[in-house]
C-alpha cells in the first residue's frame, strides 16, 4: 500500500485571484522532503568532526586531511550530470528513492574502512556516500522548487532548507561525542604500545568511526523503503520528459542567470565548507578559542545552528521582500564578518566566524531556485549543472589549507571573503533575467 501524498484542495488561482496562491500545492509531499533534507545535511556537516579525527589518526597536514573535502564534493562534480541522467530516466520520486539507497551503501563501507585503517578507503566510502547525496540533491531541490507557485519557490527551498540545517547543527553535537571522545595518541606514544596495546587502540579508533555511521546506514535504508512506499506527484513536465525540443546542456547555460548561478553555488559552497571545515582547528587555536577539539566541536552546531534560524526567518522574508536584495544584503554581513575574524583575535575573532552561519541561511537555497527560474522544461538539466557546481566545496578547502599551511589559517580566510563579494554582484546583477530571442526562449514558460 501507497502512502497518498494528496495535494492541496485550493482550486488553481484564476489570473484574478493571484495574489491568493496557495503556499504550496502539496503539503505533505513538502513534508517528507524535509525529512531527506535533515538527512543529508547530517551527513555532510559529519565531515566536520571526520576531518580533525582523520587528521589525528593518520597524521595529515591541513592539505591532506583536505581531501576528505575534495573527495566528498568532488562527487558532486563527477555524479552530477550522470545523477541528471538517472533523475530524468527515473522521475524525481524514484530518483530520491535511488539517492538514499547508494548513501546507505556508502554508509556501510565505513565499516570495512575503520577495520582496515586505511585513508583511502575512508575517501572510497565518502565518494559513494556523496554520489548517493548528489542524487538527492538533484532530485530533491527543483522537486521542493516546483511544489507549488514559482513566487514562493525561494521561501518554499529556503524551508526545506532550514531543516537541512537543523541536520548540519545535531551532527557536529553527535560526532564529537561519538568520534572525538577518543583520545587520540602522538606517533611518539603510539610507538611506545606493546602490541597488544596497539591492538586494542586501533580497535577503539575504528569502532567510534563505525558505530555512528552503520546507525546513519540503516536510517537512510529505512527512509528508502519509506519513500518508495510514499505516493509523491510526479511533476514530469518539468524533467527531460516534458522538454520536446530536446536542449542541451549548452542551450541551458546560454541563459545568464543560470550561468552565474553555477557561479554563486561553487563560490557559496567553497566559502560555507571551508569555514566550516577548518572551524575546530581555528577554534582551537591559543590566540583564538584556546579550545580543545571536542569543545570546539559545540561550537560548530552554533555555526551551522545559525544557519538553521536564518533559513526558518528568511523563509518568512522572502515570502514578501525580494529574494534578490536579501541575498546580496546577507553576502555583504558576510564579507564584513569574514574580514573581522581575520583582523582581530580573542572572543571577537571568535564569535565572528561563528555569526557568518546565520547570514549563510538563505543563499544556497536562494541561489538555486534564481537558477533554475522560468526554465520550464529545462530545470532538470540547470538543477544538474548547478548541483555539479557544489564542487566548490572540493576546491575551496583545499586551496584554502594550502594558504594555511604557508600562510597562517587566519590569514587563508581571505577566500571565503572573495567568495561571498561575488555573491553580492549576484544577487545584485547577475541573477536578472535577460530575454533571449524567440528561438531560444521556446523552453521556457
Amino acid at each position: 500500500m501507497a502512502f497518498a501524498a494528496a495535494p492541496s484542495s485550493t482550486p488553481a488561482p484564476t489570473p484574478e485571484h493571484a495574489g491568493h496562491e496557495p503556499y504550496t500545492s502539496h503539503p505533505m509531499a513538502l513534508g517528507v522532503l524535509t525529512t531527506i533534507f535533515f538527512m543529508w545535511g547530517f551527513l555532510t556537516c559529519l565531515n566536520d568532526i571526520l576531518i580533525p579525527h582523520l587528521k589525528s589518526i593518520f597524521q595529515l597536514n591541513y592539505a591532506q586531511v583536505m581531501l576528505v573535502q575534495f573527495t566528498f564534493f568532488g562527487a558532486y562534480f563527477l555524479m552530477a550530470l550522470p545523477a541528471g541522467r538517472l533523475v530524468a530516466a527515473l522521475g524525481y520520486k524514484k530518483g530520491i528513492v535511488a539517492g538514499l539507497a547508494i548513501a546507505g551503501v556508502g554508509a556501510l563501507g565505513f565499516w570495512p574502512a575503520a577495520g582496515l585503517h586505511l585513508y583511502p578507503a575512508f575517501l572510497g566510502a565518502l565518494f559513494v556516500l556523496a554520489t548517493g547525496i548528489t542524487v538527492l540533491q538533484v532530485a530533491a531541490n527543483p522537486y521542493v522548487a516546483l511544489l507549488g507557485p514559482e513566487k514562493t519557490s525561494s521561501s518554499r527551498l529556503t524551508l526545506a532548507q532550514a531543516l537541512n540545517s537543523f541536520g548540519t547543527f545535531l551532527a557536529p553535537w553527535f560526532g564529537g561525542l561519538l568520534i572525538l571522545s577518543n583520545v587520540v595518541k602522538s606517533p611518539t606514544e603510539l610507538a611506545a604500545l606493546e602490541p597488544a596495546q596497539r591492538l586494542l587502540y586501533d580497535t577503539q579508533q575504528a569502532q567510534a568511526v563505525q558505530g555512528p555511521y552503520i546507525g546513519l546506514a540503516v536510517v537512510l535504508f529505512l527512509l528508502t523503503v519509506f519513500v518508495w512506499l510514499f505516493r509523491l506527484p510526479a511533476l514530469s513536465e518539468a524533467t527531460d520528459k516534458g522538454d520536446h525540443a530536446r536542449h542541451g546542456f549548452a542551450d541551458v547555460l546560454r541563459h545568464p542567470h543560470v550561468l552565474f548561478g553555477v557561479l554563486g553555488i561553487f563560490f557559496y559552497v567553497g566559502a560555507e565548507v571551508s569555514i566550516g571545515s577548518f572551524m575546530v582547528n581555528y577554534l582551537s587555536m591559543p590566540e583564538i578559542g584556546h579550545l580543545s577539539e571536542q569543545q570546539a566541536a559545540k561550537y560548530v552546531s552554533w555555526y551551522w545552528g545559525g544557519a538553521m534560524v536564518g533559513r526558518f526567518a528568511g523563509s518568512a522574508l522572502m515570502a514578501k521582500f525580494s529574494p534578490r536584495k536579501l541575498l546580496a544584503a546577507f553576502a555583504t554581513i558576510n564579507a564584513l564578518l569574514v574580514l573581522t575574524t581575520m583582523s582581530s583575535s580573542g572572543a571577537l575573532a571568535m564569535y565572528s566566524i561563528i555569526a557568518i552561519g546565520l547570514f549563510n541561511s538563505i543563499m544556497f537555497p536562494t541561489i538555486f531556485a534564481l537558477g533554475i527560474e522560468r526554465l520550464g522544461p529545462m530545470t532538470s538539466k540547470a538543477s544538474s549543472l548547478l548541483i555539479m557546481a557544489i564542487v566548490g566545496g572540493a576546491i575551496m578547502p583545499p586551496l584554502q589549507g594550502l594558504f594555511a599551511d604557508h600562510i597562517g589559517l587566519q590569514h587563508a580566510f581571505f577566500l571565503p571573503l572573495l567568495c561571498y563579494l561575488y555573491i553580492v554582484f549576484y544577487g545584485l546583477r547577475g541573477s536578472r533575467i535577460r530575454s533571449l530571442p524567440a528561438a531560444d526562449a521556446s523552453g521556457i514558460h
